[in-house]
């Protein structure tokens, strides 16, 4: 009998990153929007960081909430850049098999804290509006943090099996991920056996985190919605409305290029290789970079301190 072709990797100690299937002549060139929007990000996130530190008017639920969505934007974004710039201008492909599974995690961990934290952010806007009366007492420091705790608790249990499961998979078809960073799916597919475990946990976590998330966000603001609507004036309602505006342009700038992402990795099978690899990447990269803009041009509460933090600079 012949032997067979195919080799076993079992946790084989590196995987190779393919990077953008098709477009290798322009990493160098694809890599240039790709920093630019990290460096907005990595700008844009710490600034809200400082200027909520440095005001104690701002020691407010809201604004703890937008700190911990920057500090998730900022691990998450912070987990895919080095790989892919180490692709884009090193060509240096290999990542070791246990840091894949590292990012795997962060990613995965960090995107479902996000999604907590806007709907965190939710019932927050949803309490200042509709019981605007009891906000301080519902939303304590205390119950903000256990909050926060459940969120990354949240995070983490849910990607550990499929970090687990990922593991314990040999590995006989490839060892290349024709991807930028480690992603599960993309890591699923090269396992030997009956994956069908590991790929049905995954579809459960994505619709389980995403669909409730989603279910609470949409019964916060149909109650936002009903209270503004309530409103004697029009002028009320607008300026209730827009105190929400700044944290609906984040929901929606994180979760349809996700879904986008989701949909085509999933069904779209006649979908060009590199654009399910571009829309994956802008997923992580874009919505760091325009949360921290989002809520700088739509808070006048961070305009104000920003503006007076310069101007009092310029004074000095």
């Amino acid at each position: 009998m012949s032997e067979s072709n195919t080799t076993v990797f079992t946790n084989p100690s590196t995987f190779i990153l393919l990077g953008i299937s098709g477009l290798e002549a322009a990493h160098v060139w694809i890599s240039i929007p790709f920093c630019i929007t990290y460096a907005i990000a990595i700008l844009g996130n710490f600034t809200i960081l400082f200027i909520v530190k440095r005001e104690t008017s701002l020691h407010r639920p809201m604004y703890y909430f937008l700190c911990m969505l920057a500090i998730t934007d900022l691990v998450l974004s912070t987990s895919i850049l080095p790989t892919m710039l180490s692709i884009f201008w090193l060509n240096s492909r290999e990542i070791n098999f246990s840091a894949c599974l590292t990012q795997m995690f962060f990613i995965h961990c960090f995107s479902g804290m996000e999604s907590g934290i806007f709907v965190a952010m939710a019932l927050d806007r949803y309490v200042a509006i509709c019981d605007p009366l009891r906000h301080s007492t519902i939303l304590t420091n205390s119950v903000v943090a256990k909050i926060g705790l459940a969120v990354v608790l949240r995070g983490g249990m849910l990607v550990l099996p499929s970090l687990l499961l990922v593991r314990q998979w040999p590995y006989c078809r490839t060892n290349i991920i024709p991807n930028l960073y480690c992603e599960h799916m993309a890591m699923v597919k090269l396992a030997c056996g009956d994956i069908r475990i590991s790929s049905y946990y995954g579809l459960f976590v994505v619709f389980f985190v995403t669909g409730v998330d989603v279910f609470f966000i949409i019964m916060s603001y149909i109650q936002i919605l009903r209270a503004i609507f309530r409103l004697p004036t029009k002028d009320a309602r607008i300026k209730t409305f827009g105190t929400c505006a700044s944290h609906l342009c984040a929901i929606l700038a994180f979760y349809i290029p996700g879904l986008f992402s989701l949909l085509t990795h999933r069904f779209g099978h006649n979908v060009p290789l590199h654009l399910h690899i571009l829309m994956a990447n802008v997923y992580l990269l874009v919505p760091p970079m325009l949360n921290p803009i989002i809520y700088g041009v739509r808070t006048k509460q961070i305009q104000d301190r920003l503006l007076h933090l310069f101007t009092h600079k310029g004074t000095l």
